[in-house]
């Protein structure tokens, strides 16, 4: 992802690519105890795995996994990691999902978002790795994303970054028109009023419809449209937060307050440049990409909390991942040995954060260089502190579903259209919501609406 912040490629989970089918995601892989089986190892087998050594494949986008597996080596030369790119999300996990229905093909350890996790746990393709004593390390993440790979108990990978929602606003447009930093989302509404008002081309944030950014603003609303158990899947975008979410965010788009520049696009990154998009409200790996891509604006930019509807602080995740282990690795002790040192290990998680991402261990987030670093692109900012508090924010109980990237792959021609039509995006979440029932009932699912 060419405008990712350095090796921030896993964060985007908003922006995927059009996919036609995931083939095989259905009952049948489901059905068979709720998921893959156990390694049937012990803790004690990763050690021994490592001083056996081998030969592991590990499919990756981030820039820095050569670095990554280079250093592993060099501490384990009896172990040899051939690092892949397979494409970056939508491309890989096609290539990953052919690969499960084949039953051959798939790499030992792959590099997987969050929101596509539970295509994969739950369609018999990645090893739970409950037996090699991983449910042990739970405390070492954040609970968002350690709930991103637990599935009732079941272990199916390590978190590698987070992205905890914050607005990020540009102080100098904020300063130029007199505005107040918004706490709640009707203050944020009254401040695009006002900044459009005074400048046409000024506008509050840049929405055309994004999937990803559009469950996380639900989640963040207390929305629950998805719940999974078993095969049994149930949709609804009538709920609450949902509802919350849509009728909230009709009152920037039928007023035309949202700027139709696609996030990624050379018109956003300009836009954050010259101040015609004031805020972004996004994930906290963002930082990387204004320091890389907009240079010019470094001191005008600024971080908060993101708006709430009652001021109750409560954030959303908005991207991320992690890596898992393949069912079909022929030593799965010894990529369960790679992947716990890739995401668990402080020199790995070190040679991570200098490509820009933000972490998902506790004790990244909690130690006090990284708390009390200033960011001189953000005025000298700790922007951390926001940041990290916005991970301990992040709203408890969502749920993705098992053909989440399936579902992203349509929002564009559903929820999407509303956007283009200045419509109700509670008629789009309907349309999105219908195709999505007839979709995972097609695919063996019982899904209910």
């Amino acid at each position: 992802m060419s405008h990712m912040r350095k090796g921030s490629v896993l964060r985007r989970a908003a922006s995927v690519v059009a996919m036609t089918t995931i083939a095989g995601i259905a009952l049948a892989a489901c059905a068979g105890g709720g998921g893959a089986a156990s390694g049937g190892g012990s803790a004690d087998d990763l050690d021994k795995a490592l001083e056996a050594g081998g030969e592991i494949t590990y499919w990756s986008w981030t820039p820095s996994a050569e670095d990554q597996a280079a250093a592993f080596m060099k501490k384990y030369p009896n172990v040899k990691v051939n690092v892949v790119n397979a494409g970056t999300n939508t491309e890989e996990y096609t290539k990953l999902q052919n690969a499960i229905k084949a039953g051959s093909g798939a790499p030992d350890v792959v590099q997987i978002e969050y929101y596509a996790m539970p295509q994969f746990a739950l369609t018999d393709g990645l090893l739970d790795l409950s037996s090699y004593g991983f449910g042990d390390l739970e405390n070492d993440y954040t609970a968002s994303t350690w709930g991103s790979v637990d599935f009732d108990g079941k272990i199916y990978g390590l978190p590698q970054d987070s992205g905890p929602m914050a607005m990020f606003y540009n102080k100098a447009v904020f300063d130029q028109y007199g505005l107040t930093v918004p706490t709640t989302w009707d203050e944020y509404i009254e401040t695009a009023k006002k900044l459009t008002a005074a400048d046409p081309t000024k506008k509050i944030t840049n929405d055309t419809g994004d999937p990803g950014f559009a469950t996380s603003m639900i989640w963040q609303a207390g929305g629950q449209p998805f719940t999974v158990d078993g095969t049994t899947v149930n949709i609804d975008f009538s709920d609450k937060g949902s509802k919350l979410w849509a009728d909230t965010w009709n009152q920037l788009v039928d007023q035309n307050l949202l700027s139709d520049a696609s996030s990624w696009s050379d018109e956003w990154f300009k836009g954050l440049g010259d101040g015609s998009i004031a805020t972004l409200i996004i994930g906290a790996w963002m930082p990387g990409n204004l320091e890389s891509s907009v240079p010019s604006a470094a001191g005008n930019w600024r971080v908060a909390p993101m708006p709430t509807y009652d001021g109750t602080p409560v954030s959303a995740e908005n991207g991320g991942g992690g890596q898992a282990v393949t069912k079909q690795s022929k030593n799965p002790a010894l990529a369960a040995a790679f992947l716990k040192w890739l995401n668990n290990d402080q020199e790995s998680i070190d040679i991570f954060a200098k490509s820009g991402g933000f972490p998902s261990t506790t004790a990244d987030l909690q130690s006090d260089a990284f708390l009390n670093a200033e960011s001189d692109y953000f005025g000298g900012q700790q922007i951390n502190q926001v940041l990290v508090q916005a991970a301990s924010d992040v709203r408890k109980g969502w749920q993705y579903l098992p053909f989440q990237v399936y579902a992203n792959s349509i929002f564009s021609d559903t929820v999407g259209q509303s956007y283009a039509n200045k419509g109700d995006l509670n008629e789009g979440l309907m349309t999105w919501q219908d195709q999505l029932v007839s979709y995972g009932n097609e695919q063996g699912f019982s899904v209910n609406k």
